[in-house]
Parts: C-alpha cells; sequence; structure tokens
C-alpha cells in the first residue's frame, strides 16, 4: 500500500511539473495607458482651478503608498491574532507617534500665543463604542477598512467593491440619523482634551511613552510568535 501511494503521489507530481507554466500577462501597456489618462484628466483639471490638480495629485500619490505598503488599519489590529505579524501595527503606531508630534507642536504654539486651540475635540461615550464595534466587525467581514476597501477596489477586488457600496449605504444611514444621535448622546458626552486635565507635558511626553510601549510590546509579540 505505501509502494502504491508513493508511486501514485509520484506521478501526480511529474505531471504536476510537465504541465507548462502559464506567462503571466504583461501589463506594461495598461500601465502606460493609465499613466496617459491620469496625466489628461490631471491637465483638465488644472484648466478648471489649480488646487484640483494638486489635490488630484496627492490622490494619487497617497493611493500608490497606500497599494505599494498595504497599508489597512483593520489588518494592523487583526494580523497579530491571525498571522502573529504586527509589522502593520507598528506602521500604524509610527504614523500615530509622527502626527502626535507635528499637531501637538501646532496645538502648543496656539496655546503659547493665547490663541484657541486649533482641532476638533471629540465627545467619547457609548456612542463611540457602539460605532467602534459595528465598524470593526464589517471591516474585519469586509477584510478592510476605508483606506484598505479603496486600495483594494482599485485593485479590482469584487469583494471590496460590494463593501464599498454597502460603505456607503451605511455612511448615507448614518448622516441622516446624526442630528438624533448629536442631541440625545453625542452633546452630553464629556470632551476630554489631555493636556486641559493632565497638564501640556505631562501629556505630552506620556503619550509618546504609551506609544513607545505599545510599539515595543507588539515588537515583542512578532518575536513570540515567531519562536
Amino acid at each position: 500500500m505505501e509502494q502504491q501511494a508513493q508511486t501514485s503521489l509520484k506521478s501526480k507530481l511529474q505531471s504536476t511539473k510537465s504541465k507548462p507554466i502559464a506567462k503571466r500577462k504583461n501589463q506594461i501597456g495598461y500601465g502606460i495607458a493609465l499613466l496617459a489618462l491620469i496625466i489628461a484628466f490631471g491637465v483638465f483639471l488644472a484648466n478648471i482651478k489649480t488646487m484640483l490638480v494638486i489635490r488630484w495629485m496627492i490622490g494619487i500619490a497617497l493611493g500608490f503608498v497606500l497599494q505599494r505598503s498595504r497599508f489597512c488599519f483593520t489588518a494592523a489590529t487583526r494580523d497579530p491574532f491571525l498571522t502573529g505579524s504586527t509589522s502593520l501595527l507598528r506602521a500604524v503606531i509610527v504614523a500615530i507617534l509622527i502626527a502626535l508630534i507635528g499637531f501637538s507642536a501646532i496645538q502648543y504654539s496656539a496655546f503659547s500665543a493665547g490663541k484657541p486651540v486649533p482641532g476638533n475635540i471629540s465627545p467619547v461615550g457609548i456612542h463611540t463604542l457602539l460605532g467602534g464595534i459595528i465598524f470593526g466587525i464589517g471591516a474585519v467581514i469586509a477584510g478592510g477598512c476605508a483606506s484598505g476597501t479603496l486600495m483594494r477596489v482599485g485593485e479590482a477586488y469584487m469583494m471590496n467593491l460590494l463593501a464599498l457600496v454597502f460603505f456607503i449605504i451605511g455612511s448615507a444611514f448614518g448622516a441622516y440619523h446624526f442630528g438624533w444621535w448629536k442631541a440625545n448622546v453625542i452633546k452630553n458626552s464629556p470632551a476630554v482634551f489631555l493636556p486641559d486635565v493632565l497638564g501640556w507635558p505631562l501629556a505630552f511626553f506620556g503619550s509618546i511613552l504609551a506609544l513607545f510601549g505599545l510599539y515595543f510590546l507588539a515588537l515583542w509579540w512578532d518575536y513570540r510568535k515567531a519562536e
């Protein structure tokens, strides 16, 4: 029996090897055509308004970076438990750290000059918890967050195209009911600004230390799973 099984396995492997491997379709022509369309549309926008072509270029650049980096907030929080990899999670932490330093500098400069601190301090309450749970479940089922979904739609993933359609429908329903939530829930929820509670030095350096702690915890998780 063992010899027969080995013989059948060898024959399957040989038949697999003997099959010609299909050549990958050359996509250079499609790339050139797409680049020409991007440039042509950019010229069209430039004739309408300069700011439109600037936004077009920024959007194309961000889309390229998202596609090449596979950057996705859902994958960042899902992969450590699914695959054990924390590379995307660490990238998100670094992005938040950079944003924290930049926005803190802008806000503190306004505070030092006696001007109103820029930025919207959103209230936190039961609406935040419910929205996070609903969005998190939907993002995991769809396989990506908003940025990941848009990136995969550009790659012609039909599942994510379907997710984008319902993303828009859900956003429309949310916008329709937002007035009720704002009047009955959000209005009564506290808006917490850490510099007002802890002071600027402790809020700033405490947040940085917390992010560094999360980064090294993710790094430890990565090495632990690799062992």
